[in-house]
């Protein structure tokens, strides 16, 4: 299971998880392994109650709750082991949005729709989200160099021309995905 979710995070397409019911235990460790998530308004509840059964989130639960929320916040969570409400995951930075119950998976396509050609360069996307998962596990000045790294293989690629093209010709770019 944790390779599972290891290989979400490591691909370099965004990866949206949506949550239209109770997200507690695992179903929120593998939430978190997303990289976007958006949540159905008056859907359930979210959590990690492990501790009531005396056990910890063990599919790497601990570890990305405390980097989504901070030590103190995660540890008091599962420490508790208490359910909250998807508005306080979102005030809590858990969830990125919350969405209405009418049309619910249609808007989230939508959102996703967003990051894909012609809309936004794929490669761009990927490349933004390799930065930051690599940069935040290495020293600030390694995340620099990957950043760097990654930016000359996107001023490469044809999207970029076309993003700058469009950029000085004031029109909106279309993008292709390569």
């Amino acid at each position: 299971a944790n390779e599972t979710l290891n290989r979400l995070e490591h691909t370099p397409k965004l990866v949206i998880a949506a949550l239209n019911g109770h997200t507690v235990g695992g179903g929120l460790e593998i939430a978190m392994a997303a990289d976007l998530r958006i949540a159905k308004k008056g859907a359930g509840k979210i959590g990690l109650p492990e501790v009531t059964l005396g056990v910890l989130p063990g599919t790497g639960g601990t570890q990305r709750l405390g980097r989504l929320v901070g030590k103190a916040k995660a540890i008091e969570l599962m420490c508790t082991g208490m359910t909250f409400s998807f508005e306080e995951a979102l005030d809590m930075g858990i969830v990125n949005h919350i969405y209405e119950r009418v049309d619910f998976m249609d808007n989230v396509y939508a959102y996703a729709r967003q990051f894909a050609p012609p809309n936004k360069a794929s490669k761009a996307v990927g490349r933004i989200k390799r930065a930051v998962c690599s940069g935040c596990e290495v020293p600030f000045s390694e995340g620099l160099a990957i950043e760097r790294e990654l930016q000359q293989q996107l001023f490469q690629s044809s999207d970029a021309k076309e993003g700058l093209a469009a950029y000085v010709e004031k029109r909106v770019p279309k993008f292709a995905g390569v």
